[in-house]
């Protein structure tokens, strides 16, 4: 994922979920970002491109000790 991706999914991100708080960061691994809220890690997002198709999948864990 380019930057200029990168900024159309926060967009997305923050729109959708009503939290202009919510910041993608580039992850260690090459293809991924890293979904943050304020400084609190929430999740990684990856793109997939299969056959053309471009989607973004998120993954966000919940630890049980943080509910």
């Amino acid at each position: 994922m380019n930057e200029q991706e990168m900024l159309k999914v926060q967009g997305y991100l923050q729109a959708k979920l009503g939290n202009t708080d919510l910041v993608l960061k580039k992850g260690d691994a090459a293809d991924c970002y890293e979904l943050y809220a304020g400084s609190e890690f929430l999740g990684t997002i990856y793109r997939d491109d299969e056959e053309g198709e471009v989607s973004y999948d998120l993954n966000i864990s919940i630890l049980a000790m943080d509910l």
